[in-house]
This record gives structure tokens, sequence and C-alpha cells, in this order.
């Protein structure tokens, strides 16, 4: 795509991409019988301005280069509408805030805001403790069933004992929509004589290439673990249907890990390990580095998310850089995984609830939205008519194939309570030859299996 400046209309997550996601979600079983706590419309105060002083404790991911920086600035905002709120912004990595989270929500003094991760092992399980608000009234007050369509709501809501994924209460907002793809130099594809890869029989052909050149194929580093979730899901949208994806990805019954594609899918990342497609010392390489490598001219691709648009890649290869969606292979689908940005949630224990929902309300407002489409970043909704260019043109270009092609299924690690262990640990595992692909996928099948039937009443 050339750098001509283009008008990219609105981005908005709804009925084709994420809805199809919710509506798996929704199948599957569970009873309600949480504690966490309830604000009815009637009793929310949306007038935080007569609340007296407060100091508002928000713990975000958003430490990379313009997120950061979008959220330092409506921070600043927010304080300049309501001078007598203090935001005290603990930012931490994804890895970092999913290890502390737990504990820092359930000691004496918590954050009042917290971004968590939607996935049932996260956010299911804060529920179920009671440890997060539902924020229906809030809603309800705010108008966000307006804003934001059932399709984005359902990736964060759940019956408040937390054992159905996608319906229930509300817990969570977010402000982003995001995918996983396929970054690459180019660079270095022409060096190398070749075109984008469409397909996965093209692909593997360009890393075979790339790696008799003297080049890194795929730059990846897989030390943080969560990488490897990604890694796997951008083989396995190659090789297994969409729908069966979504079955797995939202612990659904009905779905096999053990299939002939799944199958397919271990085997074919395994062998790109063992070709040394990927970076030397890939489970000992933490995923900053690896990128960074890549941004340094190391390497020919990249797997990662639509969050890397707000980090130094962008400036660092400037046209020389482009994204595109994963090769279609053997399933015939374009299939991308993705969904929203981590949901802001209220803590069950704040005691700022009313100012913490004020604050969810305006850093996921039509101006934040604005704002963070003129970052470059992929707003969930109202990304009003946004300027963008060059790679970023690229990126929401392919945010709106997505959308259009009901193409997205969801992150891997919503199967289960502890999917997200099971299969980072056993990825490890798989690519650096420790494991068989009949084993790795008997360990994803073992979790699996046990949480659809003991969630089914099984």
């Amino acid at each position: 795509m050339s750098g001509t400046r283009r008008q990219i209309g609105r981005v908005i997550a709804t009925g084709g991409v994420v809805l199809a996601l919710a509506t798996a979600a929704a199948c599957a079983p569970g009873d309600d019988g949480g504690s966490g706590t309830e604000t009815k419309k009637e009793d929310v105060n949306t007038d935080i301005s007569g609340v007296g002083d407060v100091t508002l404790t928000v713990w975000d991911q958003e430490v990379r280069g313009e997120q950061s920086k979008v959220m330092d600035q409506l921070n600043t905002a927010f304080e300049q509408k309501y001078p007598n709120v203090k935001i005290e912004r603990v930012s931490k990595s994804f890895a970092d805030l999913r290890k502390t989270l737990r504990l820092a929500i359930t000691n004496d003094e918590p954050p009042d805001v917290v971004q968590a991760n939607n996935g049932r092992s996260d956010m299911g399980q804060f529920v179920k403790a009671g440890l997060l608000q539902s924020l229906d009234g809030y809603a309800e007050a705010y108008g966000w069933a307006d804003r934001f369509p059932d399709s984005v709501r359902a990736l964060a809501s759940y019956t408040d004992d937390g054992s159905t994924f996608g319906e229930g209460n509300l817990y969570g907002v977010p402000q982003l929509g995001e995918m996983v793809g396929l970054w690459y130099n180019k660079a270095k594809l022409a060096k190398l004589k070749v075109d984008p890869p469409k397909t996965t029989e093209e692909f593997e052909k360009v890393l075979q290439a790339a790696k008799d050149a003297g080049e890194v194929p795929i730059q990846y580093g897989d030390l943080d673990a969560w990488p490897g979730i990604h890694m796997f899901g951008f083989v396995q949208n190659q090789f297994v249907p969409r729908d069966d994806i979504r079955t797995l990805g939202f612990g659904r019954e009905g779905g096999s890990w053990e299939s002939d594609e799944n199958v397919e899918t271990a085997q074919t990342l395994a062998d790109w390990a063992d070709k040394g497609y990927f970076s030397d010392d890939f489970n000992g390489l933490g995923s900053d580095p690896a990128w960074q490598n890549f941004a340094k001219g190391k390497g020919v691709f990249l797997v990662q998310g639509t969050w890397m648009l707000a980090e130094d890649l962008v400036p660092a290869l400037g046209d020389d850089l482009g994204f595109m969606l994963p090769p279609v292979g053997p399933s015939g689908e374009q299939t991308v995984t993705g969904g929203t940005g981590l949901p802001y949630a209220v803590t069950d224990a704040s005691d700022n609830a009313d100012v913490a929902a004020a604050y969810i309300d305006f850093i996921t407002n039509e101006d934040a939205m604005k704002m963070m489409a003129d970052a470059g970043q992929l707003p969930v909704v109202d990304s009003d008519q946004a300027n963008v260019s060059g790679v970023r043109a690229e990126v929401f270009d392919a945010w709106n194939q997505v959308n259009s092609d009901d193409a997205l299924v969801p992150y891997l690690d919503y199967a289960t309570p502890d999917f997200y262990d099971t299969l980072t640990g056993n990825v490890q595992k798989l690519t650096a030859g420790d494991e068989s692909p009949d084993d790795f996928l008997a360990a994803l099948e073992e979790d699996y299996s046990g949480f659809v039937s003991e969630n089914s009443g099984g």
C-alpha cells in the first residue's frame, strides 16, 4: 500500500465479528451465585464534582509508547474536569499485571480501577470470587448500551458465578479493538524477490528462502510465555475452521483439541521451530527484545498484535514496515485471532465506585476514541474518520476486512480458568522439542474436556 493519506471510516466491532464470539460464548451453561457489588441505576451518582477529594488508583497495562501517552493525556484531562480527583496511575506489562493483580485486588487497599484480562482464568475467576463490581447500573446511567454494541459488552460479561462467559452482568469496558497479524519488512521481501505471501504454502516457501539467505524468518521471543498463545493461534488459524476454534476458545461443548486439523497445526509449529524459522534461543528471548530486533531490521516477519502500532516499530522501519492478515491455509478461511483490548473494571472493595465509573466513562467516550485513533490505535468504536497513512492504513483496512468477513476468533486462553498456563507451558515444550504434537494436544484436551464436563454438570 502506498503512503497516500487515506480516510478510514468508523471501526466498529459489531455483529459480524465480535457477535459471533459472543454468541459462541453464550452457549456455555452456568448458574448465578456470585457476591460482587451491584449498584442500581437510581443509586448512581454521575456528578462526582461534589464527592469531596478522592485519590483514584488505576492499574493499567498501557506501558507502550503512544498508548501510555494517550492514557497520561486522558488522566490529565479528567483531573482538569474534576479538580477534586487525583489519578494515581500504576502501569505494568501484561505479564506483570497478570502476576500481581489477584493479590492487589484482595489486599486491604486495592486499586479502584483495573484492566483485567477478560478470559475465564482472570476476569471469570475474579467475578466468581466476588472481586469485581457489576457495572450494569453504571451502563444504564452512562448509556454504555447505546455506545457499545451488545457484541462488545458480551466480551466483558459473565453470570455472577463466573461460569458463563458472554452473558449476564457487565464487568468491564474496553477502549481498543485488536487482532494478531503478520508484520513484515518490505525491503527484505523485495531483496528475496517475493511478494507478501497469501497462502500457507507461499508463506512457508518465503520462510525457507529467508533462512537460506541468512535472515531470521520470524522474530519470536517466548520467554514471557504469552507470545506462545499468539504464535500457536496464528498457525491454527490457517488449518482449523473458525467455528471449531470458537468452540474451543470459549470452552463450549462439542470441540476437540485432538482433531486432525489441530494435529496438523501442532506438527507445523513444531516443524517451524525445528527448521530454524524462529529467532535463536526463542524460548529464552523476551517479547520486547524480539520486536525491538525486528525494528532494527533483524528479521523478515513478526507475529504480533495491532497494539504494536503504539511502539517504536513504525518510526524505526518507516515505509519498509508492512502489515497483513494471516495467510489462508488448508481451512480455506481467512481467520484472525483478536477481540477487544483488556476492559477496565471496578474492584468490589473500592470505596470510590462512582468516581471509578465516571473515569471509565471518560476514557472510553467519543473524544477518547478519537484521541486513540489519531494516535494510530484501533478504537473498539467511534474512530471518527481518522486520517491514517502507510502501515497504519494497512492495519485499519485489515480491521475493517476482519469485521466484514466475520473472521475473528477468540484468544485461546479464554477456554478454561487454567488454560493460559496449560497452553503457554506446553507451547514452550512443543517448540523446544521436549513434547510431541500428540502429547501437546493431549494436555490441552485434558484441561478443556475436564472443564467442559464440570461446567456442564457432567
